[in-house]
């Protein structure tokens, strides 16, 4: 299999289903599963109501239990399988096309710079793959899918906190790009220099930056005074406004209201963010959090995306508190292009 014939369809290209997981370790959600639960549910129904096929997988008897109890053969399709979390973004593959066959990528992974090392993260990706009859390619670095984000013509977003993190491979930029054109065939690396305060992932771009079509980037703006990342979207926006893509085409970058500041229940900064959307046939949905911005938010996104729904769905649960959670909807998802 040739790189060069791999192609990596941008997240608004059509979709055969979308994967997801559902929370079923209660040691990783501080003993309470309901409330994640709860906004899983709420993102599943939202991306089936538009029509799309949800294949969400369950780990074990009272998870499968549940998530049947949940959805109803016509919302979702319930798979018993292994896994440490339901960060699919990250642990599972990355579906591509080599030629006009199907592939997935699959990555090593470290539990994101050795943080949360889970029983079977390393290895769910595989049973997506095998699920799905999709082909595996494998390459030996360490690469979440949610640190990188492509526009389906060759151009990838990423951060240099994230990729260049000696926690990860070690790399130089160099060898970044290097990795990313063997795996990707990319043919433009834009680089943003770090994520939001906190964030679990050391930075993963989909959580600050988004592409919406070729030559078209989302990010977010300051919501306030004392938004603590107002520094970092503004040098993110400026960033993006400097650069070209791999058509050599002038980004256009649209910034809509960010969150703000944000804290958890123990009272700590949170990294929740608009960003953080998933597009699917016919609909965005868009994680948010209860604040005073999220309706401008919304509004700004569906002036982005005139032909799909822009669906708001609480995503409060899932970025959940201390060690649990820290995540949203992009993280949990992982689309399969048709």
């Amino acid at each position: 299999m040739s790189s060069a014939a791999v192609t990596t369809p941008a997240e608004w290209a059509p979709q055969k289903a979308i994967w997801t997981a559902w929370p079923a370790n209660a040691d990783e959600w501080n003993g309470d599963l309901e409330t994640p639960r709860r906004d899983v549910a709420a993102l599943v129904r939202a991306l089936s109501v538009a029509g799309n096929k949800v294949r969400i997988l369950a780990n074990g008897p009272e998870a499968e239990a549940t998530a049947h109890a949940a959805f109803s053969t016509d919302i979702a399709e319930v798979i018993p399988a292994k896994y440490g979390d339901i960060w699919l973004r990250d642990t599972g593959p990355i579906f591509a096309h080599d030629g006009a066959a199907p592939v997935a990528l699959r990555f090593a992974t470290n539990s994101w710079g050795g943080k949360y090392d889970l029983p079977d993260d390393a290895t769910v990706g595989d049973d997506i793959a095998r699920l799905a009859k999709t082909n595996v390619r494998r390459f030996p670095f360490v690469l979440e899918g949610g640190a990188v984000d492509h526009d389906g013509q060759g151009t990838i977003l990423t951060t240099r906190q994230t990729l260049l993190n000696p926690n990860r491979n070690g790399w130089s930029n160099a060898d970044a790009e290097a990795a990313l054109t063997e795996a990707f065939g990319a043919k433009k690396i834009i680089w943003i220099d770090e994520g939001l305060q906190n964030d679990h992932t050391d930075g993963h771009i989909d959580n600050i930056a988004r592409f919406v079509a070729p030559g078209r980037v989302v990010c977010q703006a300051p919501a306030g005074p004392d938004d603590p990342n107002a520094a970092t979207l503004d040098a993110i926006a400026a960033t993006l406004e400097r650069e070209t893509d791999a058509t050599g085409r002038k980004l256009e970058v649209v910034r809509i209201p960010g969150v703000g500041l944000y804290r958890n229940a123990l009272g700590d900064i949170s990294p929740a963010s608009h960003m953080n959307f998933v597009i699917a046939n016919g609909v965005v949905v868009v994680p948010i959090y209860g604040t005073e911005t999220e309706a401008a938010a919304l509004q700004a996104l569906q002036t982005v995306f005139t032909t799909r729904a822009v669906v708001g769905v609480s995503s409060r649960g899932l970025l959940g508190c201390g060690t649990a959670g820290g995540g949203s909807f992009h993280c949990i998802t992982q689309q399969e292009p048709a």
